[in-house]
């Protein structure tokens, strides 16, 4: 069974330090999660990629849902990624480009993902992006990226996520789906603090033109009123397109400018730091007020978030 990365396997996978159990955000969401994980089996740090973060906005009802950009991939590790198009059998396509050395990304069903025990496997249908090192058709087994890890399914959990189980003649859903290729070698760390640098730049030339925290601040309360009309599985949701995306995307805003230059950027890493930690507290404190019903303690509690978004951006400024 051909594979992209031969040298890794599911059991004793070890994850990242960016997946670290310790963090406040050990999980951020699956695009960012899964090249944290297929960057780091490839031998080059994804910390590299991070300063994309900078450009993170409210758009009014959640966060952005921040991806790194496909042509930062290519300027940093010369990964070139593109559409794949989908016109036969999903399994077909991807086994066609594991055997050239590409990595397929695919928006799948988390209902048949085995690693989602808890929140969708088996409970709920919802899209989610995998990337497949290995496919066995004839035996029925994958083995995948996911979030921060990598794991394997078969049987009947590669039926429902490949669709076998539809009648015949049922058209199938063509999921989208995009492939990376991969250079002979990866590039050296040099390069990687070079392009890096000049990337942080222009994503900080491209930052939202208000504090994207602020305007968050100011239909907050209202929100959760709002939502704590909705039954409370729909909390879960509201709280990862929102707290959870800026508080992660902070989290990571930090790490790459550590891992630029702790000295040069250590108190704009600590403004990021500061609004995550401000984003995880302040999730607890949206479980209480939907619970109690009190939306007052909300107006300023994202406050010192905000705040630190400004000091952040002004401490780039001197530098950048």
């Amino acid at each position: 069974m051909s594979s992209v990365f031969p040298a890794i396997r599911p059991d004793g996978y070890v994850q990242h330090a960016l997946h670290s159990s310790e963090r406040m955000w050990p999980e951020t969401n699956c695009y960012v999660d899964l090249w944290i994980e297929v960057l780091n089996s490839f031998g080059v740090a994804p910390e590299a990629m991070l300063g994309f973060t900078l450009m993170q906005d409210f758009e009014g009802d959640q966060f952005t849902f921040f991806k790194v950009p496909l042509e930062d991939l290519e300027a940093l590790y010369d990964i070139r990624v593109t559409e794949l198009a989908i016109f036969d059998r999903v399994e077909s396509h991807i086994q066609t480009q594991i055997g050239r050395g590409r990595l397929c990304l695919i928006e799948m069903d988390s209902f048949y993902m085995p690693d989602t025990q808890g929140t969708a496997y088996r409970t709920e249908h919802g899209k989610t992006t995998v990337a497949v090192n290995r496919l066995d058709v004839a035996g029925r087994r994958i083995e995948y990226f996911h979030n921060g890890g990598y794991f394997e399914l078969q049987g009947e959990d590669f039926d429902g996520l490949f669709q076998m189980h539809l009648a015949d003649g049922a058209p199938p859903f063509l999921p989208y789906t995009e492939f990376a290729k991969f250079p002979a070698l990866p590039r050296d760390e040099a390069h990687l603090r070079e392009t890096a640098r000049r990337l942080l730049g222009l994503h900080y030339a491209r930052r939202p033109a208000s504090n994207p925290i602020r305007a968050f601040a100011e239909v907050f309360p209202k929100q959760v009123e709002a939502l704590a009309e909705r039954p409370f599985d729909f909390f879960h949701k509201y709280a990862f397109n929102t707290l959870r995306q800026f508080g992660a995307n902070f989290e990571l805003a930090g790490d790459h400018l550590i891992w630029l230059s702790p000295n040069e950027f250590s108190g704009a890493a600590e403004s990021a730091r500061r609004i995550s930690e401000v984003a995880k507290s302040v999730q607890f404190q949206l479980a209480r007020a939907v619970t109690r019903k009190k939306y007052d303690p909300l107006i300023t509690a994202l406050d010192p978030a905000a705040d630190a978004w400004d000091s952040l951006m002004a401490s780039l400024a001197e530098r950048l």
